[in-house]
């Protein structure tokens, strides 16, 4: 297996448990904030797919599908526009509020960019620096991995703040 199929195998499994966990819900779920403080489904699912948006369209050097698609007019949210959700205040939170089919439609757009990227890359390509900003500079591959990451915890809470409502079984 190739580096770039194995990250393509790991992004498709968010963009698998991002679609189930949008599947069905409702608006009251959707919005709930769980212990009333906690991130709601709505901003975990907008957050991820932002970072994701975000972090792949600067080392791919493509501009966001928050802005090319015009994603930033069909969510109306009173944010930045290059906002991704980094160090939201609780009111910030609350003000994400979306569709799951705008949530889901949103995130398939990203994912789609995502694997266009991800399938032109070769093992050759993932030592690449871009960012200089750390010691050491952070490669390719280690910010696919860390980008990874962030939306699996992401994703795992948004399907967790799910289950939290009576008659949503988390699988």
């Amino acid at each position: 297996m190739k580096s770039n199929e194995l990250l393509l195998d790991a992004f498709g499994r968010i963009h698998e448990t991002v679609a189930d966990a949008l599947d069905g819900v409702d608006d009251r779920t959707l919005l709930r904030r769980p212990s009333g403080n906690g991130n709601s489904m709505a901003w975990l699912i907008w957050h991820l797919s932002r970072v994701e948006d975000a972090q792949l369209a600067a080392v791919a050097g493509l501009e966001q599908v928050w802005t090319s698609q015009g994603f930033v007019g069909r969510f109306h949210l009173p944010l930045p526009q290059r906002d991704t959700g980094y160090g939201h205040s609780s009111s910030q939170v609350d003000a994400v509020q979306a569709p799951p089919e705008l949530l889901l439609d949103y995130y398939d757009a990203v994912h789609r960019q995502t694997v266009e990227f991800l399938q032109a890359l070769g093992d050759g390509d993932f030592d690449r620096i871009v960012d200089t900003r750390w010691d050491p500079p952070v490669t390719l591959g280690v910010r696919l991995v860390s980008t990874i990451a962030d939306c699996l915890q992401h994703v795992g809470q948004a399907a967790y703040a799910r289950g939290l409502n009576p008659g949503h079984a988390n699988g």
